[in-house]
Parts: C-alpha cells; sequence; structure tokens
C-alpha cells in the first residue's frame, strides 16, 4: 500500500507577517516492531505502507536471512480494530530455517533502530566484508545515464510531491529503466523497501542495477547496496567518511552530489563511461 500523506492546519509567516490559517500536508511517521517468532527484532520509525519490504529488507542487508526462502510468512499482528493495529509485523521463518535473533541483534546493534541510525554500532568495515564478497566490477554505466537517472528519481516521489518531508530510493538498471521506487521518512528504510521488494521477486543479486538515493549517503546506504549487490549508487547530496571507505572496499561505485548533468565520484570510477 502506497503512503499517503496526512493533512495538518498551519498557519504561514512571511516577512513578519502571519497570513490566516490554511490547510498542509505532511508524511506520516510512526513506529514499526519488527518481531521474529514473537521476539522483537528492531523498531524503527518509518512511513506506513510497504512494511513487508521494509522488513524482508532489513532482515536481508543484516544477515538474518540468506534469500526470500528463508521466510514462510510476514504479517501484522494485532486486531484490525485496535488503533496501533499495522505498526507491529511478525515474520515467520520457513520450515526448518532458524533466524538467529540473539546472534547479530542486542549484542552489536541494539534493539531500537530510528529512521536515522542504520547500522549503528557496527565495530568495523572487516565484519561486513567478511560475511560478504565485494561486488564484481562487471558492465559500465554511462555519465548521461546515471545523471538522468537520478533526475528521474524525483518524478516518480509522490508523497515528497504533497510533503516535501520523505526521502526517496530509487532502482535503476544500467541502461536507465526505472523499476522501483518507494518513500519514506528515513532514507535507509527507503533502501530496504527496495531490496525487500526485489528479494520477494527473486531479483537478488542485483548486477546491473543503480540505487539512486535522496539526502546524503551515509554508511548504511552502501552497505545495504553491497548486501543486494548493487554496483552502483548515486546520491543527491555528500557522502560520509565511512560511506566511502566502505564503497571502495567493497567496489561498489558511489556517485555524490549528482545534480543536474554532473556528480562527483568517489569511488569505482572504472564502472562510469563516458
Amino acid at each position: 500500500m502506497p503512503p499517503r500523506s496526512h493533512a495538518v492546519e498551519v498557519i504561514r509567516v512571511a516577512h513578519g507577517v502571519a497570513a490566516p490559517a490554511a490547510g498542509d500536508r505532511v508524511a506520516p511517521e510512526e513506529p514499526l516492531e519488527i518481531r521474529v517468532a514473537g521476539d522483537t527484532l528492531a523498531l524503527t520509525m518509518r512511513t506506513p505502507g510497504d512494511d513487508r519490504e521494509l522488513a524482508l529488507g532489513f532482515l536481508f542487508a543484516e544477515g538474518f536471512i540468506a534469500s526470500i526462502d528463508d521466510v514462510s510468512g510476514v504479517a501484522h499482528c494485532g486486531r484490525a480494530d485496535d488503533p496501533a493495529y499495522g505498526n507491529t509485523l511478525e515474520v515467520t521463518a520457513a520450515p526448518g530455517v532458524y533466524i538467529d535473533v540473539d546472534a547479530r541483534s542486542p549484542a552489536r546493534r541494539g534493539t531500537l533502530t530510528t529512521a536515522a541510525c542504520g547500522v549503528c554500532g557496527r565495530r568495523t568495515l572487516d565484519d561486513l566484508l567478511a560475511a560478504r564478497a565485494p561486488v564484481p566490477v562487471k558492465g559500465t554505466v554511462t555519465a548521461r545515464t546515471l545523471s538522468a537517472c537520478v533526475r528521474a528519481l524525483r518524478e516518480h516521489q509522490r508523497l515528497f510531491d504533497e510533503t516535501g518531508g520523505c526521502h526517496g530510493a530509487g532502482l535503476f538498471t544500467f541502461e536507465g529503466a526505472h523499476v522501483v521506487t518507494y518513500e519514506d521518512v528515513g532514507r535507509h528504510n527507503a533502501v530496504d523497501k527496495v531490496v525487500g521488494s526485489q528479494l520477494r521477486a527473486k531479483a537478488l543479486p542485483l548486477a546491473s542495477h543503480m540505487l539512486v538515493v535522496s539526502g546524503r549517503a551515509g554508511f548504511e546506504i552502501i552497505q545495504k547496496a553491497h548486501a543486494a549487490g548493487i554496483p552502483v549508487v548515486a546520491s543527491v547530496s555528500a557522502p560520509s567518511s565511512l560511506a566511502v571507505d566502505l564503497a571502495r572496499r567493497a567496489h561498489v561505485t558511489l556517485a555524490g552530489f549528482a545534480r543536474g548533468d554532473g556528480f562527483t565520484l568517489y569511488a569505482g570510477a572504472e564502472r562510469v563511461s563516458g
């Protein structure tokens, strides 16, 4: 279900003068508790909608599951007439599969996830690279196509059009074809939704695809792209130092400040042709 904006009443002030109260739209934000076998795995503040994709993308990126075949079901818990219904999601492992919540979550990242923290608490990049191999360098994308995909992301941000208050993450092929776009108040949630959708479609790894994100490219964005085998990440804003370090070591092409017809390459320049 696509996210819907919420109506609010506001008073706009310009040059010290307040206008009469008027209507406006804001991006919805509510908590989502992700449970496995009844145990809480994570709590994230997210934009409701596409919760199954979010949970699956999160579980995959964090290494709790290796494929969609590890999961037999993902469903909201509680009574449909409960105001909080829809904010708790139960993930059921497939027969014969054990999702080890205790081995990964509290000791290394805590049980609380927010819309901004990503994978806070990771000890070193070596942990990630020991679990997943660097992305193979196969194929190239033209600079013109990369820039066109960044511009195209904006065309698919319907909730942003209404509210101006959410992030977008879009998946495109190296040829520039749009695959999916998801929006959320948390940038890493939007990426989880993208990855989760492709996990459900059994399309991973995404070897000939680009991930385009609004806002900055933090470490968690590169980590999630690396997990999904996405070789190119383009961000409208700046990357962080840890994002650049991980991109270089994981062989992920990272383009920042991708605006208009230009961008800055921080890693993996060999995949971008003129």
